[in-house]
Order: structure tokens, then C-alpha cells, then sequence
């Protein structure tokens, strides 16, 4: 990449996760950022300025200056404006979930697809050190078993704890068992607010893997595990202290040393190579806007996801869903 122009980003929203895409992009050598853009001048202008670039309040006129775009406003906009983008022929990042509908997620790859421009969708644990080393080491998952639980948020509480943290999992799982879910059960109930705050789900896939998936954002205290079983290995990883630790099972017909009625047992801890997520995904994202590769998590890999999010809300049988009007709550 050394003989490439630099990459002209920009960032439209510069909320909670906007403001950290920014900063990134200014840490990345191979790109320049160019301006930011959000609705809230004051928010948008803070930004710009801490970053030494222009804000602008319409983010149409920002794209006449970029190459790329990240996109962290509001779900409810995230096809509007991707589909804006995409339009202009910039590549673009859209943070999970990729759009409240399959129907606009399917008009985002599209457009995407006949434009050839990159989309990427956020779900940043995809990049997260330990989550990279854990793919490499699981071939034939038979038991799957999350927990990400956090105490109450001030932040994406208009949404259901399913599309707001347990997308996430969700997304690392299909990308692990690679299977068609078959069957699942869910059950949540709302304890602050009136969606869903705490939630439990149990797919089931086609090629016999179980995943036990439980999201929460009522509890005391923070904590994201999941733990994977398969023939012959134990994975245990933690995404906060980005660490995985690893039990094989060795087995005495594969071993002549050792009684036949005892397998051995090796745990070790794997060495992680730590990184910023956020940073690992916007790298990959500059790195594809440049060559046209194949994102790590691509349009389809974010409808998945959000296919099967909506599936356990529609389980939960608090409210209908249709891939036309998305997910809605019953008055």
C-alpha cells in the first residue's frame, strides 16, 4: 500500500461510536480524514475540531470529498443514507445492526454489489484478537455457550437488548458454525424499559451444533464469555480481556502410555496477539476500499445476523415480524 494515495474518509454521526471512528481514522497511515458530519452542529463541530478537519452539516455535501464513509447514526437511517452513499460510488462502513429491515439490508448489498463498492457492516468482535485466534482453532463446534451481560445503559435503550448486544454473538457464532440454524427457542422479558432487556436464546443447527445465547443489560456487573465444545477441545474465551484458554482432551487408544480408562487432559492459555477492535476493523476496511477485497464482514454476514436476531424476537412471541416492516412492538 505504500505506492497508494491515502484513502479520504469521513464519518457520518459522531455519537458514542462515531466519535471513536474518527479518531481511528487519524491513526490510520494509509488514510486522511477528511470531515465529519451530524445533524447536532454543536456534537459535529466539537468533533471536527478536535480532529482538525471540516464539519459539515449535510453529509451529502461530504461525500462529493471522500473515497470512504463510516455510518453510526441511528439504525432507523442506516439505509437512507448507505443507500445515498453507495449511490455516489463511495465505499461505505455501516455499525450493526446493517438496517431495521431484510428488505433494506437486501437493497444495501445490492446496490453495493452493481456499484462494486465495499460494504462493511460494524460488528467490530469479529476483530476483537482473541475471537480471530478462536476461528483458527474451531473446526466441528458441538456446544456453544455465551453470556454478555453489562449494567444498565444511557445509550441504545429505543432497542431491544437482542439487536443491541446479542447481535454481536450471534454474528461471532454463524461465522464459527457456518450452518443453517433449524430450530431455536427464546424467551425475554423488559425490566427497565418497555423492550426487551434481558433474553435468552437456544439455536439449533443443521449440522447438530446447540448454541445457548444470553444477552442482559440489568445486571450488576460486565461480562462477555462465551465457551465452545467440540470432539477432543475445550475453548473458553473472554472478550473484555481479549484471552483464550484452551483444554484438549487426548485420548488413551491414541496414546499407548497411558490407562485406558483415563484421557488426558491439557489446558494451556493461547497467546493472543491484543489489538483495538475498532481499529483492527477500520484497517480491514481501508485495506479492502483499496483493493476491492472481500470484506471480513460483508453485507450478507450483517443480514445474517440480523435474520436471525429477528427470528428469536419473533420466538419471543411478544410481537409480529415480517421481512417488509422489521420488528414490531405490540401496544
Amino acid at each position: 500500500m505504500a505506492n497508494q494515495e491515502k484513502l479520504r474518509v469521513g464519518v457520518v454521526g459522531v455519537g458514542h461510536l462515531g466519535q471513536h471512528h474518527a479518531r481511528v481514522y487519524t491513526e490510520i497511515e494509509s488514510c486522511e480524514l477528511i470531515g465529519v458530519a451530524d445533524v447536532d452542529a454543536a456534537r459535529g463541530q466539537e468533533i471536527a475540531e478536535r480532529h482538525h478537519v471540516r464539519y459539515f452539516q449535510d453529509y451529502c455535501e461530504l461525500c462529493e470529498q471522500v473515497d470512504a464513509l463510516s455510518i453510526a447514526v441511528p439504525t432507523a437511517h442506516h439505509h437512507a443514507v448507505g443507500m445515498e452513499c453507495l449511490r455516489r460510488g463511495i465505499h461505505v462502513l455501516i455499525e450493526k445492526p446493517i438496517s431495521r429491515t431484510l428488505e433494506e439490508a437486501d437493497d444495501l448489498i445490492a446496490l453495493a454489489d452493481a456499484n462494486l463498492r465495499v460494504l462493511q457492516i460494524g460488528h467490530t468482535e469479529r476483530f476483537n484478537g482473541a475471537v480471530v485466534k478462536l476461528a483458527e482453532l474451531v473446526d466441528r463446534p458441538a456446544f456453544i455457550e455465551s453470556n454478555r451481560i453489562s449494567p444498565f445503559p444511557e445509550r441504545s435503550t429505543d432497542i431491544d437488548v437482542v439487536l443491541d448486544l446479542m447481535i454481536h454473538d450471534i454474528d461471532v457464532i454463524l461465522s464459527l458454525v457456518k450452518s443453517p440454524v433449524i430450530k431455536l427457542d427464546a424467551v425475554g422479558v423488559p425490566v427497565v424499559t418497555s423492550k426487551i432487556d434481558i433474553a435468552n436464546t437456544r439455536l439449533e443447527f443443521a449440522c447438530g451444533c446447540i448454541a445457548n445465547v444470553t444477552a442482559s443489560r440489568v445486571s450488576l456487573k460486565r461480562e462477555r464469555k462465551m465457551r465452545i465444545f467440540q470432539p477432543d477441545r475445550y475453548l473458553s474465551l473472554d472478550f473484555q480481556a481479549q484471552s483464550l484458554n484452551v483444554v484438549d482432551i487426548q485420548h488413551a487408544e491414541r496414546r499407548h502410555d497411558f490407562p485406558q480408562s483415563r484421557p488426558l487432559i491439557i489446558p494451556y492459555q493461547v497467546e493472543i496477539h491484543k489489538q483495538e477492535p475498532l481499529k483492527a476493523e477500520l484497517l480491514a476496511f481501508v485495506e479492502c476500499a483499496h483493493t476491492g477485497g472481500m470484506p471480513v464482514v460483508s453485507g450478507r454476514d450483517g443480514r445474517n445476523a440480523l435474520s436471525a436476531a429477528f427470528q428469536i424476537l419473533q420466538a419471543m412471541r411478544l410481537a409480529p415480524y415480517s421481512a417488509e416492516k422489521g420488528y414490531e412492538e405490540i401496544s
